[in-house]
């Protein structure tokens, strides 16, 4: 029963094995670098129009939430900021007095006011005022610079005219250090309150969720981000065959246990010692 819960186990191994990425998305993904200080002295284009460094989001005593997101994405940023504002939605903090939020186009083509209209929408989604958020356009190059430095990467890819890229956000302390990673397109509230509660506190920790990014994978033929069905059909595989082989193993040591109960509490194996005439007898 062990060999079997143990074959089980492994045979799940290859399943866990990492899909093979389409060349679309070679060097794309999220490295993280906790603890490393992004350069304040950055600057960008606000929604207004005029530059703005991005040491004036920091040094408030309040953690920050950093999107690098391209705002004409057909897709998978546009999910980001959904499940962003859905999250925050839920969270009785405001930006502007409990933390910060900076949005960063990464397509240095965007404009000012492309922005602003994006900041217009997500602002009405939130629901209530949000001085706090704010959204800014790339200036001279320096998105780019910022992306590398949190270990964003992400590459404009020619045959779609779109950017690939992974979708996270980060959460850095207010003195603009690297705290926290979260991925996929849905956040938890509890997970950013508890990110945002670790940074204020200049704390960071490792992710142990970064399989999501491996959840979304760009699609040629769909010209944009989809998610794989498969993937997520594997994952449940995966998870059933480890489950198995848990209660399997489990069973199994009950068993062996209630054996060696039994065998413990069975009739006592007799000795024997030497007779008067020098002949064993049965003791």
């Amino acid at each position: 029963m062990k060999t079997l819960a143990l074959l089980l186990a492994l045979g799940a191994l290859p399943l866990l094995a990492d899909q093979p990425l389409p060349s679309q998305l070679e060097g794309v993904g999220i490295e993280e670098r906790l603890g490393a200080a992004v350069d304040l002295n950055l600057t960008f284009t606000g929604e207004d129009g005029y530059p703005v460094a991005l040491r004036s989001f920091f040094g408030k005593g309040r953690p920050v939430i950093l999107d690098l997101v391209y705002y004409s994405c057909p897709m998978l940023c546009t999910r980001v900021l959904n499940g962003q504002v859905t999250a925050l939605q839920q969270i009785p903090w405001t930006p502007g007095n409990e933390y910060e939020v900076v949005t960063v186009s990464i397509d240095p083509t965007e404009t000012f006011d492309l922005a602003q209209k994006k900041r217009d929408s997500y602002l009405e989604q939130f629901g209530r005022p949000a001085p706090g958020w704010h959204f800014l356009a790339d200036r001279d190059g320096n998105a780019k610079k910022l992306a590398e430095e949190v270990g964003f990467h992400y590459r404009y890819d020619d045959a779609t005219a779109q950017y690939a890229h992974a979708a996270g956000i980060m959460i850095l302390t207010p003195e603009g250090r690297l705290a926290r990673y979260l991925y996929g397109i849905r956040f938890s509230p509890r997970d950013i309150r508890f990110a945002l509660a670790e940074a204020s506190e200049g704390r960071s920790g490792l992710s142990v969720d970064r399989v999501l990014l491996y959840c979304f994978h760009y699609d040629p033929q769909a010209r944009g981000y989809v998610l794989f069905a498969a993937n997520f059909m594997r994952a449940g595989g995966v998870l059933i065959v480890l489950v198995l082989g848990i209660v399997l193993f489990r069973f199994w040591r009950v068993e062996r246990v209630r054996s060696r109960a039994a065998g413990s509490s069975g009739p006592v194996a007799e000795s024997a010692e030497p007779s008067p005439s020098g002949s064993w007898r049965a003791k």
